[in-house]
């Protein structure tokens, strides 16, 4: 009996072009014998479902259907693929919750609090091996110190908004003066801002997924930017960065990671695919942790489809595995 499948893309920021992408590389591969897959468009104008004769039908939110031809289409399972809000920050993962269907992402707690960066350092601090870079976390009408701030941390900083999940308004500064400029730039998209000390090392980013009852890690990605730093612009442009994947970790740095981002998985309660980004440090190859992000990219380019790639499974042998999990 083939299940009905709602694949949910767009979103309310600047992400829903990634977002739509996405899709496209899901509905591609997704098991059609397993799986009926209707596209679902959310947007600031409603949630709509869009037939290929581009009539948008509207979604009843009050259960979440769709009537299609006189016939009521509910759903047996939802797989979010909305990069940012409100796909990513727990709000939709609440009302699916409220309505009791099934979604492949983490729940609404897990997904609010991986928004913030700060809130999720202060979760996996205290993993064995897991570093965090020495941080700050400013609050638009907080009391802070610039002053204060730039004796505690020594340069580099990057300064960050701390729930933007692509690198907008993020800047690395290297000198003391330049700080106050950046701290403005990233308030402009958010309420809440992180600056860190600059991690010197390489960067990596890795796939974790949640399958037959076991955590598994994906061969990671390298991550070689030409900018100085992996931003929105080296994330989006073609040729901007270098990415290799397997990245170049010895056989040691592999079993540490893999045991690492396990452990970040589970004390995170993460469910579905999520993607831990990474520096080993210079010198010491130490695990030092970015970020987390729980519906990372399914473009064609992205890290993950290039690692389950390298795992040497198929994007519709992995979707399928993830939905079984997930969706029951």
């Amino acid at each position: 009996m083939k299940k009905t499948i709602a694949l949910l893309t767009g979103g309310t920021t600047g992400e829903w072009v990634v977002s739509v992408k996405s899709a496209a590389t899901i509905a591609q591969n997704i098991d059609p014998d397993l799986y009926d897959v209707y596209k679902i468009m959310l947007n600031e104008k409603g949630w709509f479902y869009e037939p290929a004769d581009s009539v948008k039908i509207e979604i009843d939110k009050n259960d979440f259907s769709l009537t299609l031809e006189g016939r009521k289409i509910k759903f047996d399972g939802v797989f979010i693929a909305i990069h940012g809000s409100p796909g990513e920050d727990g709000k939709l993962q609440g009302y699916f919750d409220m309505l009791g269907i099934p979604y492949t992402t983490c729940d609404a707690l897990t997904s609010s609090i991986t928004m913030n960066k700060g809130y999720t350092k202060a979760i996996v601090a205290g993993i064995d091996n897991l570093h965090t870079a020495k941080s700050v976390q400013l609050f638009k009408d907080g009391n802070y110190n610039l002053n204060q701030i730039k004796q505690d941390l020594r340069l580099p900083y990057f300064v960050k908004p701390n729930s933007g999940g692509s690198s907008i308004g993020m800047s690395k500064v290297k000198h003391a003066d330049d700080l106050e400029d950046a701290v403005e730039r990233a308030f402009k998209e958010d309420s809440q801002v992180l600056i860190e000390e600059f991690v010197s090392g390489r960067e990596f980013s890795v796939g974790i997924f949640g399958a037959e009852g076991k955590i598994i890690v994906l061969p990671a990605t390298e991550v070689i930017p030409k900018n100085e730093f992996f931003d929105f612009e080296a994330k989006y442009t073609p040729g901007a960065t270098e990415e290799i994947t397997p990245g170049r970790m010895n056989a040691e740095e592999v079993s540490r990671v893999q045991q690492v981002v396990k452990d970040a998985y589970l004390k995170l309660n993460c469910r579905g695919a999520v993607r831990i980004d990474y520096f080993l440090e210079e010198g010491t190859g130490k695990f030092y942790f970015i970020e987390i992000n729980t519906i990372p990219g399914q473009t064609a380019t992205s890290f993950i489809p290039q690692q389950v790639a390298a795992m040497g499974i198929t994007l519709k042998e992995f979707y399928t595995r993830l939905m079984k999990e997930t969706l029951g």
